[in-house]
């Protein structure tokens, strides 16, 4: 085990992270690092800037597990910058979760696609059906969920999750 993190040279708290796909292949990853990999709702865009240094390791293993993440975090300027040797491709390709193909993609007022985990700005007062709330213009709706209401997402304003439009939001 390495005495750095291989993705973000953080020293505090290492582990062995394993990377799918082949056997016996894991990384030295720190708590934040392994946290956000094993769970998709707890990442952090801005703690993954570490991608820019570690997708050049000559770790095939780091190299996967950059990629994997930059295709999560939709980082296309990254992706196009990173070299992978045909077989260490296609070993971090099959990692990758497939998109269901008929799942709508939810986008705002102004055509942005909206993720989950987004925050959202209400663009105009609402009422909200079966209750006494107003999502008043201007309300920032922070840690979205994608909803299978069609036109719709969720989010909570003051403590009470609701369903919200997606022509009355704009991403932030």
């Amino acid at each position: 085990m390495n005495d750095i993190c291989e993705l973000c040279g953080s020293s505090e708290d290492l582990s062995l992270f394993e990377v799918s796909g082949r056997d016996n292949q894991s990384i030295t990853v720190c708590s934040t690092c392994k946290e956000q990999l094993e769970d998709d709702s707890k990442i952090d865009e801005t703690h993954w800037y570490c991608l820019n240094d570690a997708m050049w390791s000559e770790n095939d293993a780091v190299k996967v597990v950059s990629y994997r993440m930059l295709t999560k975090l939709n980082n296309q300027d990254l992706l196009d910058m990173i070299y992978l040797e045909d077989d260490v491709k296609e070993w971090a390709e099959s990692g990758i979760e497939k998109i269901d193909e008929d799942a709508e993609v939810k986008k705002d007022a102004n055509g942005n696609i909206l993720s989950a985990g987004d925050s959202i700005t209400v663009l105009k007062d609402l009422d909200v059906k079966g209750s006494s709330i107003v999502a008043k213009r201007g309300t920032v709706v922070k840690n979205i969920k994608l909803s299978d209401v069609s036109g719709h997402i969720e989010g909570k304003i003051n403590g009470t999750s609701i369903y919200l439009k997606c022509e009355f939001i704009k991403k932030m």
